[in-house]
């Protein structure tokens, strides 16, 4: 066995297995590890679905990947993975669930998975068993269906030792041990006593430059080992197979197979096996199991069933095929399946270590198996994969989260696998925990709240008694018109943001001015001044975007988005530490949770804080001439000290106030007791996202991210191409693929895009949307996205798909509403 590799991966499942594949593929010499035998956790139970639906624009690429790369493996292998082309009919009893199809497919278009709309005459033509009368209709996928897990991990496994991976089973890892420049991993060879799996006396060392833990149901174990937070913990997931369904025997005789079925509003999947059917419910109560730790004793086993918990589920699929009935149970399986908070699985770099790499969490493995280990492996092999895969980065849940928030979060994201997916759904579960100390203040004025990182903030607010979760929709839902009243208020008079979630750090020290200037695009601001800038990834696309204050000469505030604390903190601190040696000492703080924000803008905004203010000369502190825009200044508002930097993501004159996070409700009762003169309105993130798209403020996580480079993004104003900073050849050799542009929208009366919406010019597709709103400076939709270069132009007319009809759309220029900033500079 080799004892040095560049490559180890640990866990021989179906996720392992590819990661293996794919990272040999690429020329990594590779060394697989399996405490077991493959596919002895969860892929051997696993009904073997390759669901193509998925509302994640990177999720949806990684499945799409693994099901055209599953149907290789025979030519490439000679083992047949049983893969069976039966397609997927997911149906809809609703108009609501008919809409989130075609928001989906709207998805799927962008990433070009192909797609059928059925009626229910159809779907009762085609397949007689099914009962439709109660039905409005469905979409098909005619190019995914069920795979034998098995076969296919041997597959995979197979094409990996063809191309030098040497597959070792029955070790279990103990140890991880960084040197600095590789992993020393301890193993302990496994040996079967009793009917068990134990650990033996020998052990020995594997010495690996990379390490990708795909554990599955262990990845607790794995956490521990690591020293890092993991909410991958696994849920209960049942389905049973049924005896032969005579009708369908009898169907079967002069038909092909039926397609897999997905009845969505009955939480259920239903396909055919052996002439009966295999039912997989994703019912309410699924408990989380094995929170701290996998027991030693549980190798392939299950647990028993709970018939009462799916009883609704499997009368449900007697209702949709009746001849299923009279059908006895043939086997029934009840097994552990890792989830996470948000259903997505952890794939890239772990949190705080070098060469360490996750793959792990996976609800749908089967289906993400192949194209997680060909995206993971362009980020390990080339820096970086083709598709943003920041969604799916493990730094997403910070060291907050708990083990007993996992287990939670994660019953509730099983549970929620077929229930509507609203583009404004807000899950329950587990909240309110992190609150800023106005919440019960926000609270009582009608916040309606989001969950950001954590972070409980407003969405917009509403009357006492309003249900923000029967005001959930894919068109215009009962908050919309609560979020346009909010945006005018900003646009006419003055409103308050609470934005306590930013990220916030502080960079400081004799190489802090050397290191940020390599690290980010842009000049750095003069002391007093700020910046809007980016840092690159090292193939030069916008890794994350910074607002910095310049506080002294070697001393900076950097601002960034509330959603990714984690995320920025990892990279910010692992580049200052490859730097430091070069640049001299950097001192580097997350300071996010001692400063509170909130963004007071509208053209009344200097009105209310001059109510507030304290100064020598109180009429001239808030001037253009004291306070000029993209400056930041100390000031007093009452008796509470205020870092005020003069900036508005809503592009209106305002200023955003970090204050000491034990002041806030001071400072707050103080601003809203001064603002009852001027019309002091409370805005939410919806209001605030519509208008920063009517400035064309790019967004991180929708315009900016590991796919594009801030060139393509269309921001040369924040590049300083004077100097050398990290990731500039690699931008510069990229050039422009495709570029970001504004579009006012003529869509419908009810509806307005949600930025997932594919862009086309006449019949050809041209591009997607990243964000989608409401403009109430122009009165109709706006949407920002990405287009060929050649028709980010002014003027040029496209057409955007809503409910699979296509609207006209027409690229503006940047920043539509005010374009020359006059509101934002207006002086008093």
């Amino acid at each position: 066995m080799q004892t040095h590799v560049k490559a180890l991966v640990v866990g021989g499942g179906a996720v392992g297995a590819s990661v293996a594949y794919h990272l040999a593929k690429a020329g990594w010499q590779t060394t697989l590890l399996e405490r077991d035998e493959l596919t002895s956790g969860s892929t051997w139970h696993a009904a073997g679905l390759l669901p193509l639906f998925n509302m994640s624009y990177a999720t949806s690429h990684i499945h799409d990947y693994s099901v055209k790369f599953y149907k290789t493996l025979e030519e490439e292998t000679g083992l047949n993975a049983g893969f069976a082309v039966v397609g997927n009919l997911r149906m809809a009893q609703t108009d609501a669930r008919m809409d989130e199809y075609m928001l989906y497919a709207s998805t799927a278009e962008t990433v070009g998975i192909p797609y059928e709309w059925m009626t229910p005459a159809q779907i009762k033509d085609r397949w007689p068993l099914v009962r439709t009368e109660d039905l409005k209709g469905a979409i098909f996928h005619p190019t995914d269906g069920y795979i034998n897990p098995a076969d296919m991990t041997q597959a995979m496994a197979k094409g990996a030792r063809q191309r030098g991976v040497e597959i070792v089973r029955k070790v279990q890892v103990d140890g991880y041990r960084w040197t600095g420049s590789e992993w020393v991993v301890t193993c302990t060879k496994m040996v079967e006593r009793g009917g068990n799996l134990v650990a033996s006396d020998e052990q020995f060392e594997i010495t690996a430059e990379h390490v990708v833990t795909c554990t599955g149901n262990h990845a607790q174990r794995t956490a521990k080992m690591l020293g890092i937070k993991m909410p991958a913990i696994p849920v209960e997931h049942q389905f049973i197979v049924t005896e032969p369904d005579a009708a369908l025997v009898d169907y079967r005789k002069s038909n092909p197979e039926h397609p897999v079925l997905r009845d969505a509003d009955a939480k259920w999947y239903v396909r055919e096996e052996r002439g009966g059917w295999i039912l997989g419910p994703y019912e309410r109560n699924a408990p989380a199991c094995f929170e701290h730790g996998v027991p030693d004793t549980f190798r392939a086993d299950l647990f028993p069933l709970d018939l009462e918990r799916i009883e609704e589920e499997y009368m449900s699929m007697i209702h949709r095929i009746p001849s299923s009935e009279t059908v006895g149970l043939k086997d029934d399986y009840n097994g552990p399946i890792c989830y996470t908070p948000d259903g997505n699985p952890l794939v890239g770099p772990a949190p705080g270590l070098r060469n360490m790499w996750l793959a792990e969490g996976f609800s749908f493995g089967i289906t993400a198996a192949g194209g997680t280990g060909h995206y993971l492996a362009q980020m390990m092999v080339q820096g970086e994969a083709e598709i943003d895969m920041a969604s799916l980065d493990p730094k997403r849940f910070g060291s907050w989260v708990t083990t007993e928030y996992g287990a939670r979060k994660n019953e509730e994201a099983y549970e929620h696998v077929y229930i509507l997916h609203h583009p404004d759904e807000e899950r329950q579960a587990c909240r309110p925990l992190r609150t800023a100390p106005c919440y019960d203040r926000v609270k009582a004025r009608g916040a309606q709240f989001g969950c950001v990182n954590g972070w409980e903030r407003p969405n917009y607010y509403a009357p006492e008694g309003f249900d923000d979760h029967a005001a959930r929709s894919f068109r215009r839902g009962g908050w919309w018109q609560y979020a346009v009243e909010e945006a005018k208020a900003i646009r006419e008079g003055v409103g308050m943001i609470d934005a306590t979630a930013f990220t916030k750090h502080l960079v400081r020290g004799p190489g802090a001015t050397q290191f940020l200037d390599w690290f980010t695009c842009n000049k750095l601001p003069k002391v007093g001044r700020i910046n809007l800038t980016y840092a690159l990834t090292a193939n030069g696309t916008t890794r994350t975007e910074y607002t910095i204050v310049r506080l002294a000469e070697d001393e900076y505030y950097l601002i960034s988005a509330g959603a990714w604390t984690a995320y920025d903190s990892d990279y910010l601190l692992k580049a200052a530490q490859d730097k430091m040696a070069e640049f001299g000492w950097i001192d580097i703080h997350d300071i996010t949770t001692q400063w509170g924000v909130f963004a007071v803008a509208g053209p009344k905004s200097r009105d209310l804080l001059g109510k507030l203010v304290k100064d020598a000369d109180p009429a001239t502190v808030l001037s253009n001439k004291r306070f000029p825009w993209l400056s930041m200044r100390n000031i007093e508002l009452g008796m509470c000290p205020v870092r005020a930097v003069r900036v508005a993501y809503t592009g209106e004159l305002g200023w955003e106030l970090h204050h000491p996070i034990e002041m806030q409700n001071y400072l707050f009762d103080q601003l809203m007791a001064a603002g009852e003169d001027v019309g002091l309105k409370l805005v939410g993130a919806r209001a605030q996202n519509w208008l920063r798209q009517e400035k064309s403020y790019r967004a991180f996580g929708n315009e900016l991210g590991r796919d594009a480079t801030p060139m393509e993004a269309d921001l040369p104003r924040f590049i300083d191409m004077s100097k050398d900073f990290h990731g500039k050849a690699a931008m510069e050799a990229t050039g422009v693929r495709s570029k970001c542009c504004t579009l006012l929208i003529d869509g419908p009366t009810d509806a307005d895009p949600w930025g997932r919406e594919a862009l086309y010019d006449g019949d050809t597709k041209v591009g997607r949307l990243t964000s989608g709103g409401y403009s109430v400076a122009f009165g109709k939709s706006i949407g920002m996205g990405y287009v060929r270069p050649d028709l980010a132009v002014e003027g040029t007319r496209l057409k955007v798909r809503m409910f699979n009809e296509l609207w006209d759309a027409t690229v503006t220029c940047d920043s539509p509403y005010d374009p020359t900033n006059a509101a934002i500079r207006k002086d008093g």
